[in-house]
């Protein structure tokens, strides 16, 4: 088995996720920039083969396309094209910056790193993953 990467796409900051290679646990992994994902995504193909790619879709409360969302679609289609052997997965991301905030905060965080936004991301890119995982 392969590990899953989850992606928090944002337009400058990316959160991404990752599974153990049993696939049972979703931990943190990074934060890059927007465009420096599609290097780091296949880098780390090469490292660890990826068995999929998770990534979020935004989406509005009634479920409606945002300003962020042409932007999910179009790294959706070019993830495909690119590793055209890692299927990609496309998942609600409804709420997760909000629970990623509940999160840090049951979990402790100092209210300075909950400030930090490349921290927010990770945790976001991470409840995807879990998610996704659950959803299975």
């Amino acid at each position: 088995m392969g590990r899953i990467l989850a992606i928090d796409y944002g337009h400058k900051r990316v959160g991404l996720a990752v599974t153990d290679p049993l696939q049972i646990i979703a931990t943190p992994l990074e934060t890059v920039h927007s465009q420096d994902l599609l290097a780091y995504v296949k880098a780390y193909h090469q490292r660890e083969p990826l068995a999929a790619l998770v990534v979020g879709m935004p989406r509005t409360l009634s479920n409606e396309a945002t300003d962020a969302t042409s932007a999910a679609v179009g790294l959706v289609r070019t993830l495909r094209r690119e590793l055209p052997e890692v299927p990609v997965h496309e998942i609600d991301e409804r709420f997760t910056s909000r629970m990623a905030h509940a999160a840090m905060l049951a979990g402790g965080l100092s209210k300075k790193d909950r400030r930090d936004k490349a921290t927010v991301d990770r945790v976001s890119a991470t409840l995807i993953l879990q998610s996704f995982l659950n959803s299975r």
